[in-house]
């Protein structure tokens, strides 16, 4: 059932008031919990009433004192207390729909519920809500809310979307910007599509809710092999994504000399296929779009300059790294680094080819386990495999499971045997990679 505890802190305030696991969460000061906002709102308070259904059917009702923003220390076997939205769009460029038939289940679902932006960062079209639905974040101050934007011109979101209430987009922006909610604003780029001209047009539409809207994230259309039946779009290459950089360039300048930064920033992404320099850190600020794949190039090599000194050097190791097309000659600069600074340290970076969506798609993020097997099985002689966390999703993002997973469901277990490694996850920064070879370094030399 939806309200029904699955975990308990160790410590928090449920386990002291001995609420179980299986126990059923009922209400917060009278008040039904309906899903996770209601939750949040009702808990932020340093005196609230809880009612609780025990295993057995006995209920407990509950005076709690507490800090104002502390939290009663459990999770929910629904993370959201509800079932998820599900998107009522059709877009032109959805990447779901490009997936192969024989996926599991979870990959195929399409949400876009302002729940889920509030608490994991997805991002929404705003288009399947109600008015009542923007009054509630308003109410609830869910913010700051991530939301897919893609174009401001009306008639051109409808064909981008394929939804007729695709068009008030813009509408319900000022809505929330007015109520002081915070937006980080998405927009998905397809040459001849909305970029250029329409891009420009789009961001600075945006910018006139700024500071409301704080950034906003342009990301080039991924393309699998699979999709038949589905419109023909066109990819970026070298000379379109470098006139889309210098295009924005312009704003950028502009928006720097009035607000102190870019607002508008192109994924990494951009400047691999036009074969350019990345900007420099004090362009991405504090790296607030990573998950757009926006400044990672340069997170990496800031941090691993930084932290290349605290190589030890006392010792020796063997690792290899996988990643994608797009970033390999970047993970293969790093790998020359560290074998340069301890040269008992036998290090490489293996390039895979995404053979399974297609060589179209070309960051690690979306690299599945059978590709990177097929790939390196009997060609790798390393003790360790270090892969990016963004390679492993956990199913469904509503599920409480920690065990990773691949795309195509395999697990670092799987790789593991396959390739006879050991697998290494590692966060995007020099600080954890430098960290991570440290702690997995053998012998002294």
């Amino acid at each position: 059932m939806k309200n029904k505890i699955s975990k308990i802190e160790i410590g928090g305030i449920a386990e002291e008031l001995g609420i179980e696991v299986g126990d059923m969460l009922l209400s917060i000061n009278g008040t039904e919990i309906k899903d996770i906002i209601d939750y949040k709102f009702l808990l932020a308070d340093d005196y609230i009433e809880v009612e609780i259904e025990k295993v057995n059917g006995e209920v407990w009702e509950l005076e709690i004192e507490k800090d104002f923003d502390e939290d009663l220390g459990v999770e929910f076997e629904d993370a959201i207390l509800d079932t998820a939205k599900r998107c009522s769009n059709n877009c032109m460029f959805c990447f779901i729909d490009q997936n192969p038939k024989g996926m599991r289940e979870t990959l195929y679902f399409k949400d876009d519920d302002s729940r889920l932006s509030f608490l994991q960062g997805n991002f929404v079209t705003l288009t399947n809500m109600k008015d009542e639905d923007i009054d509630r974040i308003i109410r609830y101050r869910i913010s700051p809310i991530n939301v897919s934007v893609h174009t401001t011109n009306p008639e051109l979101r409808v064909k981008m979307l394929n939804n007729r209430f695709a068009g008030k987009v813009y509408e319900r922006l000022k809505r929330l910007a007015e109520a002081d909610i915070t937006i980080n604003a998405q927009i998905v780029s397809i040459p001849g599509v909305n970029n250029g001209e329409e891009l420009l047009n789009t961001v600075e539409d945006l910018y006139k809710l700024y500071p409301a809207v704080q950034n906003v994230a342009a990301v080039p259309v991924g393309i699998t092999k699979f999709r038949e039946g589905l419109p023909i779009l066109n990819t970026y290459d070298k000379e379109s994504s470098k006139k889309e950089i210098l295009d924005i360039e312009g704003l950028q300048q502009k928006y720097i000399k009035e607000i102190g930064n870019p607002f508008i920033r192109l994924a990494d992404e951009f400047y691999v296929m036009a074969e350019k320099e990345v900007p420099s850190a004090d362009f991405y600020g504090e790296y607030e779009q990573l998950q757009d794949g926006i400044g990672m190039i340069r997170l990496l090599r800031d941090t691993i300059k930084e932290e290349i000194e605290n190589l030890n050097q006392n010792k020796k190791g063997s690792f290899a790294f996988v990643t994608g097309t797009s970033a390999y000659d970047e993970i293969k600069h790093v790998a020359d680094m560290i074998s340069e600074r301890n040269k008992n340290i036998k290090i490489d970076a293996f390039k895979i080819i995404n053979e399974f969506y297609g060589e179209t798609i070309t960051v690690a993020g979306l690299l599945t386990g059978g590709d990177i097997i097929n790939q390196l099985k009997g060609k790798i002689d390393f003790k360790y495999l270090i892969m990016p966390e963004n390679m492993f999703r956990k199913g469904y993002e509503l599920s409480n499971s920690k065990e990773q997973i691949m795309l195509d469901d395999k697990k670092i277990s799987d790789i593991e045997e396959a390739l006879d490694v050991q697998v290494i996850v590692c966060k995007i920064t020099g600080e954890d990679l430098i960290s991570l070879i440290n702690e997995h370094l053998e012998e002294e030399i």
